[in-house]
């Protein structure tokens, strides 16, 4: 398994530490934040809009088609009252040139099958557990 540790910095900011980088996550101001950083929902979404992304380029890439320029758009919605979760998510994937019409469903496939979008489909189990406890002096 991979490890990443997230640290309290401060009141909802937080830093997330992947290797050899630091992701700065926060809460908007409106949430009571800093806006120091996206907020993990934030980095959820753009995973998956990143993941997306990626597997564009290396469908491209392997077709001698483009890929500098390559864009996704992506907007979620959440749900208005009940347990907090992203409802929907709309991606706009956006080629730098346009694609022959053979190239359009493997395209589609390929971003269809990338790492984050299977975890979606095929949920991963989500274990946690508390390590220690801390106790006040």
């Amino acid at each position: 398994m991979s490890e990443m540790l997230v640290v309290h910095r401060e009141d909802d900011a937080f830093a997330v530490i992947v290797r050899d980088h630091v992701i700065h996550v926060d809460q908007p101001y409106t949430g009571g934040g800093m806006d120091a950083g996206p907020t993990p929902v934030e980095l959820f979404v753009a995973s998956l809009a990143a993941c997306t992304a990626h597997h564009a380029r290396l469908y491209l890439k392997a077709r001698c088609l483009p890929a500098n320029g390559l864009e996704v758009a992506a907007e979620y919605a959440m749900t208005p009252e009940g347990p907090a979760r992203v409802t929907r998510v709309e991606l706009r994937l956006r080629p730098p040139v346009r694609l022959p019409d053979r190239d359009v469903g493997g395209l589609m496939a390929a971003v269809m099958a990338g790492t984050v979008h299977n975890s979606i489909f095929d949920t991963p189990r989500v274990g946690v557990r508390l390590e220690s406890e801390v106790t006040a002096a």
